[in-house]
């Protein structure tokens, strides 16, 4: 509806058109060279293959014509902690439809600025990794996140506007473009920030009331669950064979990138203060910000959480510490720093398994 995409809408430059780019910083990365063409033979052959019959055209697989209504619920408003407050509900048919087209809009961008990281950090292990099977399949994933890219795009178009880049999303992206070493890359996107995707993706596309939205998720989805396959089959016998303290160093940088996360919430989907793209949906839906945030705390003592349905995959839980421990990251001395942190430790696999087969699951 139009009321959802009016000139309420402010500027940002460096988000929406300014072809400057926002931030640049050197990559400490090593480039290797490998003159050994021989395919591996192994799971990263299999996994290379696969995403090879896998590729697919956004503009022939998705239903770009079908009409999306921004002032509907994208996702189940029964699942949604806003649609449920007694705050919202005594806003205008006008401010609830702004507020729902934004608020989704605002939590897309999310997935969009981690697929354009996504796409960085898959380009980096293609230069970065010395095996010559891991550097083709790791071109593949190159071009599944620029896909990717282009459908949260034009999907975040339909709905409202991109929004900035919660902060800390772009402090754990950063933190793994800035690693030294093309093993701390895998971890932080092909065990971090892909099992983030994997399981939101998962949610968002069981829950979605929108065809496009649904289709969309369901083919991201498969494409994300190599990705997180070659996390493993390629880290976990690299792993095995460093000495000790190689594999300390790389335990701690996934334990400071699980913390990253612990501490901030499923990406966009929890309302913040001090998230400049939360703050700017309140603005673009003219809704007062100490009214919200009220409304927010009386919703909370009412029983009304963010707690995730039942079925649902929670993706630190079942995805990504599962991730972690099974390449051998939860090393005796870094447990400690978990409950130091006061994370609970999670090492089933079997969801995670079932995930890899790239199709949906209920937890």
């Amino acid at each position: 509806m139009d009321t959802v995409r009016d000139n309420n809408m402010r500027e940002m430059p460096g988000w929406l058109g300014d072809k400057t780019p926002d931030d640049i910083y050197r990559s400490p990365l090593e480039i290797a060279w490998t003159f050994d063409y021989l395919m591996s033979g192994d799971k990263i052959e299999d996994l290379y293959r696969r995403a090879k019959q896998d590729q697919w055209n956004s503009d022939e697989r998705l239903p770009w014509d079908l009409t999306v209504d921004p002032s509907r619920p994208m996702m189940n408003d029964e699942q949604d902690i806003y649609h449920r407050m007694p705050f919202f509900k005594k806003l205008s048919k006008s401010q609830q439809e702004r507020f729902t087209a934004h608020s989704t809009a605002q939590m897309l961008s999310q997935f969009l600025h981690g697929e354009q990281g996504a796409l960085m950090t898959a380009a980096c292990i293609t230069h970065s990794v010395p095996d010559a099977t891991a550097k083709l399949y790791a071109a593949t994933q190159t071009m599944d996140e620029a896909r990717h890219v282009e459908v949260f795009a034009r999907y975040c178009d339909k709905v409202a506007m991109v929004y900035p880049m919660s902060g800390w999303l772009k402090q754990l992206i950063d933190a793994t473009l800035k690693a030294d070493r093309y093993e701390k890359i895998m971890i932080g996107m092909n065990m971090i920030v892909e099992g983030l995707a994997l399981g939101a993706f998962n949610n968002m596309y069981r829950s979605t009331q929108c065809e496009l939205l649904k289709q969309l998720t369901f083919n991201v989805m498969r494409d994300e669950a190599r990705h997180v396959s070659f996390g493993h089959a390629y880290l976990a016998p690299v792993i095995a064979g460093l000495p000790e303290d190689e594999v300390e160093d790389l335990a701690d940088f996934a334990f400071e990138a699980v913390r990253i996360l612990a501490f901030a919430g499923t990406a966009g989907t929890i309302a913040s203060r001090v998230d400049p793209g939360f703050m700017l949906v309140l603005e673009n839906c003219e809704i007062d910000a100490d009214d919200f945030f009220a409304g927010l705390r009386e919703a909370e003592q009412l029983g009304i959480t963010r707690q995730l349905p039942p079925g649902q995959i929670h993706s630190l839980e079942h995805l990504m510490l599962p991730a972690i421990a099974r390449v051998g990251l939860l090393t005796p001395r870094v447990r400690s720093r978990y409950e130091e942190a006061g994370i609970p430790v999670w090492e089933d696999p079997r969801i995670l398994h079932a995930m890899e087969g790239g199709h949906p699951v209920a937890a």
